[in-house]
């Protein structure tokens, strides 16, 4: 890409697409987002072409976020009951194009169906991992655990545990821009891609770390994080739904 992006979007708490002709569907469920702050420079030659890192003042941001998918659906077809539902933990960044259009760039997505990972990875060119997982919920607190299988680094873990605190009425502005995304960046076939969604808008808690060991951001191609992450939030979760994805030109104002 050269030059510089245009202005972006506004960081809204609410979707500014909607998906009335959905290609996908599915629920997000019993979210844990982290996040720790990086450079620019060192999170740009990771992106897709198109793209350059989002940022809030001179940071941008790594995430490792742990949930359940719940019964994923094609069109308006109902949700797959068991290969469409499983725990799921992925490493994001943030970027943004040259129509200003937000987005996560997903550097890996563990999961633990195999069926969906060959799927994703064969159809749609996306980094999944298939991974021994599992979330488990008691009382105030969440665990999820994982461990990967395929194709590697074999044994990578995730490993955490949160206590899930308050409600957020109003999000810090550094909580808008780390979950208020509605869409995804990619790149298919050597030509950039933006696939968006749309979802009810987040109910987020705060929460306390209580326990983490992982080396799946840095088998990721990022530095491994340094110190606690400067957020930890919760979400008992959302519907969403993906409309058809979008190339070089948006489809339509959103």
């Amino acid at each position: 890409m050269t030059g510089d992006p245009a202005v972006p979007q506004a960081i809204t708490a609410d979707p500014p697409v909607s998906a009335l002709r959905p290609l996908l569907s599915q629920q997000w469920l019993d979210l844990t987002f982290l996040h720790w702050p990086a450079a620019p420079r060192d999170v740009a030659p990771l992106l897709p072409p198109g793209t350059v890192p989002d940022t809030l003042g001179a940071d941008t941001y790594v995430g490792l976020v742990a949930f359940r998918i719940h019964r994923i659906g094609w069109f308006r077809l109902p949700g797959i009951p068991y290969f469409g539902s499983f725990p799921e933990t992925n490493v994001r960044l943030y970027a943004v194009d040259a129509h200003g259009r937000r987005g996560v760039v997903f550097r890996s997505l563990d999961a633990s169906r195999l069926a969906p990972v060959l799927v994703a990875r064969g159809l749609f060119r996306l980094p999944y991992l298939w991974s021994r997982m599992a979330v488990r919920k008691e009382a105030d607190t969440v665990a999820y655990t994982g461990r990967r299988r395929w194709p590697g680094p074999r044994g990578a873990r995730c490993d955490l545990t949160v206590r899930v605190g308050e409600r957020i009425e109003e999000p810090t502005a550094l909580e808008h821009f780390l979950t208020a995304r509605w869409g995804m960046h990619s790149a298919f076939f050597g030509r950039p891609a933006f696939l968006p969604n749309a979802h009810p808008r987040w109910p987020l808690y705060r929460a306390e770390l209580l326990h983490l060991r992982e080396d799946v951001v840095r088998a990721a191609g990022l530095p491994e994080p340094v110190g606690a992450p400067v957020s930890v939030l919760y979400s008992p979760g959302v519907a969403v739904r993906f409309s058809r994805p979008w190339g070089r030109r948006p489809a339509g104002p959103p």
